[in-house]
């Protein structure tokens, strides 16, 4: 109901939101009577450990922070670093008339209004406030017209928050006995992850075929000029009438498809090529049809995420956090959102824009309307568009940097969307003549003119592969009729290589994810991140490229909990939730059918059960599969031949490969370099890997102890260590370490002598004494060679002078002023070019903990998979992006929290202590199983958070 008159004279009216940075932009359109405060995302979640659990629940409801038992009851915490804040939440809602919960209106949105109605409890009169742009007049309206807590989105949402915990907590464990600790799965992160391995899949797969033909350059006779040029270049079409075979004739194991094209090899191709040279050419045919292009729909958030990578670099995660600030400073609408519908004010400010900018002859005579393409698009919002009744150009805005860019993009697609077609004219153009040895050879050229540019003079959307001809491009071609003569002024052969299917970029996965109703636009972000993070993915370029661990994690889901995975499964469990989103089923049922595989349901093909979630004829429920793990052979997962008796293995410590068995004459082992894409591991590169010196070389014995020098390549890089005789102890007070040592940079374990090993096992070296009697120590130590001395230390230029550097030498170091703050820049490693935002160089600097982009103002460390060698500028410029729209961390809030949480613990190991002092055996035992309960949920919550779908204001 609306607010009384008496309250919005003389009330208090709470206002919660999400994020600190809306609560301020709307203060300042409410005025006084109302206090606006930030919940900063959900307060209240399940919990992320049995350390959460309140005492009263035991056993599989601990572990899983959800009743199973019992209609799946979850277990609801309050989080730790939220507590403080619904503290002030609960005092600000004590001194207040009204409460107006004001997060957004979605799924998620709804879901943390009801978890502040639940802990707050509030007493006086709550409504929901609902608003899909940040200005003056939609706060206004939103306040005078609020509607109830919609209860049915919220179930939606508790339901994929079980679901989600489910899935997570009970398959991530298996992947941590099977393949190695710390994985995660997760609902929509193991889809997403197993679409890029079968990519990989199929660029392993794949084989070339190359295939020639010949280009022409045809020349009309007469001088030309930019509307009618003098030659066009033409590609040869059929010879004899038989097409000529192009890359799409073959397939993927590099053969044609068809017998009826005419495959030219190069022999055959420069034979042909000589043939025409002196051949006299005409016009065969002039085909002219309409060209007519209809302006792009406005963003959605799939839409925006793709096209920002295309034409900025931004990565999904990166574009989201722009935009959410855009949003929260009243730039932009809500950009969470499956719509592409504009409303009558939106669509009013673009056409009074495209009057103003363009002028009356880009305006079409009616508003432009986009139905939605997205099956069952569940948030009611407008497509992502400039907010207000007037939307302000990029120059009018005040933003700098990505924002800018970002809102730039949005306001030019939102103009061009209300614009006029773009018209014009394609032409395909045939020529032919006889070559000397009597073959037929017909070219084909086509051309486009566009002859109104309409939307396009705002707007042309980018595409997904780099290669490809944008929208507004023209290719004009000489004007020409059927009979004209035509000159060759040179006919070349050219030969081609079929390619692999390329692999899935940000922008191409979000639209495949999306195509195949997979997850949710909001979710795709965190998904990517998640996925890059856990070390599944990484980038080369813009390339997602799968390591070889995502190929064992996919292996073991595939075989053994097939329908998991199943892309059409996946699908299906997104329209189950949102029939219950849209009250046309109930949630328990629905989750017993997962979980315990009851087959209620399963003859309507309505449930979870019809789909199934089991491997092969399994239908049985998700607990049943995770239950009996002995069928599944962990070795025989995480092991891929390669050939020739190679096999690549995916270990604790990384990949390596091996032929032979372990222990046995003949056994050869390498490691693998962690960023090297699965499809570059070919049996030629496997035998380089294993023919190269690895293992132990024995380099002698050291004469001083007789203990023998060997030289290894470790995980860190090459070494050298001693062996100790057999009995010498290795743990206790009593224990003996070997003698290590790290190789210089300027040794090779190739070229290393027992000299060498036995100089660097003698570091420290005793430089000497200074006048006082303080030891002077030369060191090599994790930032390279330095002086000690008592608790002073200074760097040297090498590390040969840890062996060269004298007393003298040493003193004259420490006689100069100890350097304060950062030493002399290093030269950078490789420059990038100027990055498109700050116009600044980007350079890629080696620092303290890696190699680094930067373009002097922002500082962004290369990722897994980057390297200074491969990084492109365009990986550069997406790098900082990331780094700018992160929010700078709060160092005063978390110094308090680590503060409290310091003090918690002091009292928790007190109180345990007492009762501990108390108990009998028995008790310890208990302790014990709690305790392993913890580690359990504590990691398993990593993984079903991986994949929930989280605000991006948390």
């Amino acid at each position: 109901m609306s607010p009384t008159r008496e309250t919005a004279q003389g009330g208090r009216r709470l206002v919660i939101v999400e994020s600190p940075a809306k609560a301020k932009t709307i203060k300042g359109y409410l005025g006084p009577g109302y206090v606006v405060e930030a919940s900063v995302g959900h307060i209240r979640d399940l919990p992320n450990g049995a350390a959460e659990v309140p005492e009263k629940y035991t056993g599989e409801v601990r572990r899983l922070g959800v009743d199973v038992e019992h209609d799946f009851q979850p277990i609801y915490v309050v989080n730790a670093d939220k507590k403080a804040q619904v503290r002030k939440l609960k005092e600000q809602l004590a001194e207040s008339d009204e409460l107006y919960l004001a997060t957004d209106e979605d799924r998620e949105g709804e879901a943390i209004a009801w978890h502040l109605l639940e802990v707050l409890k509030p007493k006086v009169p709550v409504h929901r406030m609902v608003f899909h742009e940040i200005t003056k007049d939609a706060i206004q309206q939103a306040v005078a017209n609020p509607r109830e807590l919609n209860k049915r989105m919220v179930d939606a949402q508790e339901t994929r928050r079980i679901l989600d915990r489910l899935y997570g907590y009970e398959v991530s464990p298996v992947l941590w006995k099977k393949v190695m600790p710390r994985l995660s799965a997760g609902r929509v992160q193991s889809v997403a992850t197993r679409l890029v391995v079968e990519r990989e899949r199929e660029r392993i797969a794949f084989r070339s075929a190359e295939y020639w033909d010949l280009t022409g350059t045809f020349g009309t006779g007469r001088a030309g000029d930019p509307s009618d040029p003098s030659t066009l270049t033409a590609r040869l079409a059929s010879v004899d009438g038989r097409r000529v075979a192009q890359g799409r004739d073959f397939g993927p194991d590099g053969r044609l498809k068809s017998d009826q094209v005419l495959h030219l090899d190069e022999a055959n191709a420069r034979s042909l090529a000589a043939a025409l040279a002196d051949t006299g050419f005409s016009v065969r045919s002039v085909e002219s049809k309409p060209y007519r292009r209809s302006p792009y729909a406005p963003f959605r958030t799939t839409t925006l995420q793709q096209e920002a990578s295309r034409k900025l670099g931004f990565g999904a995660k990166a574009t989201m956090q722009i935009a959410q600030k855009l949003y929260e400073n009243g730039f932009i609408t809500y950009m969470r959102t499956d719509s592409t519908t504009l409303s009558d004010t939106a669509i009013a400010a673009a056409r009074a824009q495209v009057t103003q900018l363009y002028g009356a002859d880009y305006l079409p005579d009616a508003p432009r309307t986009y139905a939605g393409k997205v099956k069952n698009a569940q948030e009611a919002h407008e497509a992502i568009r400039p907010s207000g009744d007037r939307f302000r150009t990029p120059a009018e805005t005040g933003l700098t940097g990505d924002q800018f860019r970002l809102y730039e993009l949005i306001w030019k697609r939102t103009v061009a969307s209300q614009m006029k077609d773009a018209v014009g004219n394609s032409v395909t153009v045939r020529i032919g003549g006889r070559a000397a040895d009597g073959r037929d050879a017909e070219f084909s050229a086509s051309g486009k003119t566009i002859t109104f540019h309409g939307f396009m003079k705002a707007y042309v959307e980018g595409a997904d592969d780099p290669n490809a001809e944008l929208d507004d491009r023209e290719r004009r071609l000489p004007q020409v009729a059927e009979g004209d003569a035509l000159t060759a002024e040179e006919i070349t052969a050219d030969g081609h290589a079929t390619k692999p299917p390329a692999r899935y970029t940000e922008a191409s996965l979000v639209k495949e994810l999306e195509e195949r109703e997979i997850g949710r636009p909001s979710t795709y972000a965190s998904i990517l991140g998640t996925i890059l993070e856990r070390g599944y993915v990484f980038k080369k370029g813009t390339a997602l490229v799968p390591s070889f661990l995502s190929f064992a994690v996919v292996n073991l889901l595939e075989k053994h909990f097939g329908r998991l995975v199943d892309y059409d499964f996946t699908a299906k469990m997104e329209d189950d939730l949102d029939r219950i989103a849209r009250g046309e089923a109930q949630a328990v049922p629905w989750l017993k059918r997962f979980y315990f595989g009851e087959g209620a349901g399963a003859a309507t093909g309505t449930g979870a059960a019809d789909a199934g979630n089991g491997d092969g004829d399994h239908l049985g429920g998700l607990k049943e599969l995770v239950t009996d793990l002995g069928a599944i052979d962990a070795r025989e997962i995480s092991s891929f031949p390669v050939g020739n008796g190679i096999v690549l293995r995916v270990g604790r410590y990384g990949p390596y490969i091996e032929r032979g068995v372990k222990d046995e004459e003949g056994h050869q082992r390498a490691d693998v370099p962690a960023d090297l894409a699965p499809d570059e591991l070919t049996v030629e590169y496997a035998e380089e890997l294993l023919a190269k010196p690895s293992g132990d070389f024995e380099l002698g014995t050291d004469p001083a102890t007789g203990h023998t020098i060997v030289a290894k390549d470790g995980r860190y890089g090459p070494y050298v260590t001693e062996i100790l005789p057999e009995g010498t102890p290795k743990t206790g007070k009593n224990a003996v370490k070997p003698r290590t040592a790290s190789l210089f940079k300027s040794m090779s374990i190739d070229t290393v002598t027992l000299e060498d090993a036995l100089k660097l096992m003698s570091l420290p070296r005793v430089v000497g004494k200074d006048p006082e009697g303080v030891e002077i120590t030369a060191q090599n130590g994790r930032y390279g060679p330095y002086l000690k001395k008592g608790t002073d230390s200074r760097s040297l230029e090498s590390e040969e002078q840890l062996f060269t550097i004298t007393l003298d030498e040493a003193l004259a170091i420490y006689a100069q002023p100890k350097q304060r703050g950062r030493a002399a820049a290093k030269p950078p490693l490789k420059e990038l070019g100027n990055d498109p935002v700050s116009e600044r160089p980007v350079v890629v600097k080696d620092g303290r903990f890696g190699p680094y982009v930067t373009d002097g103002e922002t500082n962004a460390t290369l990722r897994s998979g980057d390297s200074v060698e491969t990084i492109t500028p365009e990986r550069g410029f997406e790098l900082l992006a990331e780094k700018r729209a992160k929010a700078p961390a709060k160092k005063t809030a978390k110094k308090t929290a680590t503060k409290k949480t310091a003090a918690k613990k002091t009292t928790a190991a007190k109180t345990t202590a007492a009762k501990k002092t108390a108990a009998k055996k028995t008790t310890t035992k208990s302790a014990a199983k709690k305790t392993t309960a913890k580690k359990t949920a504590a990691a398993g919550a990593k993984a079903a958070a991986s994949d929930s779908s989280t605000s991006s204001d948390e």
